[in-house]
């Protein structure tokens, strides 16, 4: 999933039309995110839809892990603050790409590394937020008995 928005990211930056490569990434992220967090069950809806424990646990996980996008509505303005965190790179992917053919390759290669830095970030993210709920989970409903020992 990450990789080919990826790739789609590359081959927008590669052409030289102003504006083309920020919307093509905003366009992405705003499609991938929501994709990544229902794939592990961090959607707003599917949130909602959980036991109150377990929305506790899953809340409690993502405030830990400090995620601005699990469990959110992935709207067009959280992506492009997203997108304004990531100004440096941005940037340079931008002004490059004008420099002929080698500066297509290199705003391509830079579009390509920075969409895969962040779908496999929240990828990483999701998995936590989805590990710490399961472990405490896990650690509130284990049950301990000690009793006598019997041989046998």
């Amino acid at each position: 999933m990450v990789t080919k928005r990826s790739a789609v990211s590359a081959g927008a930056a590669a052409i030289p039309l102003p504006g083309l490569d920020i919307g093509t990434d905003v366009a992405l992220l705003v499609e991938m995110l929501p994709a990544i967090n229902g794939k592990f069950g961090l959607t707003p809806h599917q949130i909602e839809q959980m036991d109150s424990r377990s929305k506790r646990l899953i809340i409690v996980a993502v405030t830990g892990i400090g995620s601005e996008v699990i469990g959110k509505f992935i709207s067009r303005t959280l992506v492009m603050s997203l997108v304004r965190k990531m100004g440096a790179k941005v940037a340079t992917k931008s002004v490059i790409r004008f420099v002929p053919f080698v500066g297509q390759a290199v705003a391509a290669t830079i579009s390509f590394g920075v969409m895969k830095m962040v779908g496999n970030g929240h990828i990483e993210d999701c998995y936590q937020v989805c590990r710490e709920a399961l472990l405490a989970q896990a650690r509130e409903s284990t049950v301990i008995e000690i009793g006598p020992e019997i041989d046998t």
